[in-house]
């Protein structure tokens, strides 16, 4: 199974960079993962309800550009479907059975996901309804997907 993450700015702190590179060290036994980093747009401060819109626009063209057309798509947003671990693993797994050999899950940047990337996102999962900085969202996913695998295979992993 190949899993990208498609990810709106890049990683500026070294404990985020060495936490993803060794939940990626430890996915390499089950998955091949690809991180694709897009760049952020700035967001000015009082910034309008227009000029929101068209950030959001923006990153959704350089995000949709990144999907591969055959990819099943899966959107982190605060309003898509909470799934616990083991539902999450399951998930996961449904998804190989069904031939499905390449997820592509997606983080926006600081104002979310544009209407086009939701509209193309195969399902949305939402982690918490909390907001976590796309830094830090980006470890709890390779986080989450690394117990998924573990919980497949059944091997033990902390609770």
């Amino acid at each position: 199974m190949k899993i990208t993450c498609v990810v709106v700015g890049r990683l500026k702190e070294k404990y985020y960079t060495e936490a993803v590179k060794e939940y990626a060290k430890r996915l390499s036994r089950y998955c091949k993962l690809e991180i694709v980093e897009l760049p952020d747009e700035k967001t000015p401060d009082g910034a309008s309800a227009a000029e929101e819109a068209a950030i959001l626009e923006r990153e959704g063209e350089r995000i949709l550009k990144a999907v591969r057309e055959d990819a099943y798509m899966i959107a982190l947003a605060i309003e898509g479907k909470a799934l616990n671990s083991v539902e999450f693993s399951r998930r996961l797994e449904r998804l190989g059975v069904e031939g499905r050999s390449h997820i592509t899950f997606v983080i926006g940047g600081s104002l979310g996901l544009s209407p086009a990337v939701m509209l193309r996102a195969d399902e949305a999962v939402s982690f918490s309804r909390m907001t976590f900085p796309h830094q830090l969202m980006r470890v709890i996913l390779l986080e989450q997907v690394y117990r998924g695998f573990r919980i497949m295979k059944g091997e033990p992993y902390h609770k």
